[in-house]
């Protein structure tokens, strides 16, 4: 009996089960909550979703390559502050633009380098950086915890922009989502991350540039946290450095992991980056509108993320070469 259930549990497809889930808290709180199944409310879910769909999409392809990057949000957030204060200072639009991109790309490149060539474990290596990220431009290159974008400026201008009613940043992230799943589904080096994923040894092995690969996955990390916080200042018209010390980074782990990302790397794509983010958005929304506050909310993610690595556990168990490796 105990081998059907554990044979059972193996082939069930999480991506399926949590799609389900997500449909019947929505159909749930259609009927139960008063004011949850209007176009506002409605908008209002796929507009929260947006930036943290945007972050997981980035920390999605590098679980999926055997990494995490736990920088994503010091990136965003700092990254962020640092440009906008560059243009409160009076430094032209361009010559912020470049500054603030070089940084971003010198972080994922030290992420990327440190773990490919130096082989610390991504854990500590993001961890570090983060940090390291946080402390710096909050003590040495900008003036508060949060900066306002300039009035007039063209971020401000897309916080917003509407197209058919609904805001930008969900076409945004239509469109990064699309263009991560042709990168990982169509082109070589998606599948490199999918192949060193699933096994390291092997794809170095046979000639796959494991380590250029591993160092490109952080490069994008960065560059896709750096979007985010751009659509995260037009939504807010500022942005508040204090949000790195919030629960955002568990909460974009959250999504991969419940959406099907398996922590064992070489499984998982966009499907389940959507599917995650979709029953977040339902359940944080009904959670808001139940009027659940947000210690409780917290609690009921965290129990929800340890459930979800647990079960992850169960389905994609971590092979020796892994655990040596010490990725995750």
């Amino acid at each position: 009996m105990g081998g059907n259930a554990w044979t059972i549990l193996r082939s069930l497809n999480q991506e399926r089960i949590v799609l389900v889930v997500a449909v019947l808290i929505f159909g749930a709180a259609v009927i139960a909550l008063p004011g949850f199944f209007t176009s506002a409310n409605l908008i209002s879910i796929v507009r929260s979703i947006s930036v943290l769909g945007i972050l997981a999409l980035g920390m999605s392809v590098v679980i999926i390559g055997r990494g995490i990057d736990l920088s994503m949000v010091a990136v965003m957030a700092m990254s962020i502050a640092w440009y906008l204060q560059l243009l409160g200072d009076g430094m032209t639009e361009h010559s912020a633009l470049l500054l603030v991109l070089g940084g971003v790309l010198a972080i994922g490149l030290l992420n990327g380098i440190l773990v490919a060539y130096a082989e610390v474990p991504a854990i500590f290596v993001t961890l570090a950086s983060g940090s390291f990220v946080f402390g710096y431009v909050r003590s040495q290159l900008i003036t508060s915890d949060a900066v306002p974008v300039p009035t007039g400026h063209w971020v401000e201008l897309l916080g917003g922009l509407r197209l058919a009613g609904i805001p930008v940043e969900v076409y945004l992230f239509a469109v990064l989502s699309g263009a991560v799943f042709l990168f990982l589904r169509f082109t070589k080096w998606g599948r490199y991350v999918y192949y060193a994923g699933d096994n390291p040894v092997a794809a170095r092995n046979i000639g796959i540039p494991v380590r250029p690969m591993l160092v490109l996955r952080y490069v994008l990390s960065a560059l896709i946290a750096f979007a985010a916080g751009l659509l995260t200042a037009a939504s807010l018209h500022s942005i508040n450095t204090r949000i790195v010390n919030s629960t955002l980074l568990y909460d974009i782990v959250l999504v991969a992991v419940i959406g099907g990302i398996g922590l064992a790397g070489g499984k998982g794509g966009v499907r389940n980056v959507l599917v995650g983010a979709a029953l977040i958005g339902i359940m944080l929304n009904a959670m808001t509108i139940i009027d659940i506050s947000l210690l409780y909310q917290n609690l009921i993610k965290s129990t929800i993320l340890l459930f979800a690595i647990i079960i992850d556990g169960l389905l994609n168990p971590r092979d020796e070469q892994t655990a040596q490796q010490g990725d995750i």
